[in-house]
């Protein structure tokens, strides 16, 4: 019986996933599961899981056709270490993850691309849920554009970020020193930022106790 076609595409994964790859290899424990927040298509858990073998990949997303997408990326690559998405909207007081028995307990959290097209709270529900789930010395890795010192990085971010809140006045690239403000707030401890391609950012925090 084959898997309906319901495949999401997000023409950047292509672009982005090798050099998120390089640096989720350098920085997540290399066992446990690793929780996606807001997966979208579900191309980065299919993509990534492959090299990461020793951890199971977990991703979510609060929108059932992502979901879907998530699934039949899962049916053409049908590797034992994706896990089914789950429905977790982060500014939940409780994600589905945390009543539910995984095969590995949850190392590290992923969430790629969501902070600057989501409300602030969403960003305020991850770093409160990275602090109930997280294990100490659990990472927490974001990938996006941030302002620096509430400064655009490129003019084309700053472009992006017009067009942005001109879809939704709740969305905009954030200022990374509110993230890191943000997420210290909720015991997690700023690491590094790595340059990525294109403007963007990887910034690694780890939880503290």
């Amino acid at each position: 019986m084959n898997m309906p076609v319901q495949k999401k595409h997000a023409p950047a994964t292509l672009r982005n996933r090798e050099p998120i790859l390089a640096v989720l290899k350098d920085c997540l424990p290399p066992h446990g599961t690793i929780l996606e927040i807001a997966s979208g298509s579900g191309q980065h858990a299919s993509y990534f899981i492959e090299y990461l073998p020793g951890n199971y990949w977990q991703p979510s997303d609060p929108d059932s056709k992502s979901r879907n997408s998530i699934s039949a990326w899962w049916w053409e690559v049908q590797l034992n270490n994706i896990l089914p998405p789950l429905d977790i909207n982060t500014r939940d007081s409780t994600w589905s993850i945390e009543t539910i028995k995984l095969p590995q307990p949850v190392t590290s959290i992923v969430c790629i691309n969501m902070i600057h097209i989501s409300p602030w709270e969403s960003t305020v529900g991850l770093m409160e849920g990275a602090a109930r789930i997280l294990p100490k010395d659990g990472i927490l890795y974001l990938y996006g554009p941030y302002k620096k010192d509430g400064i655009h990085t490129a003019p084309s971010n700053e472009l992006f970020d017009i067009k942005l809140r001109d879809q939704n006045p709740d969305w905009g690239i954030r200022n990374l020193n509110d993230v890191k403000d943000l997420a210290q707030g909720n015991g997690l401890i700023f690491i590094k930022t790595v340059e990525m391609p294109a403007n963007n950012l990887s910034v690694i925090f780890k939880k503290t106790d």
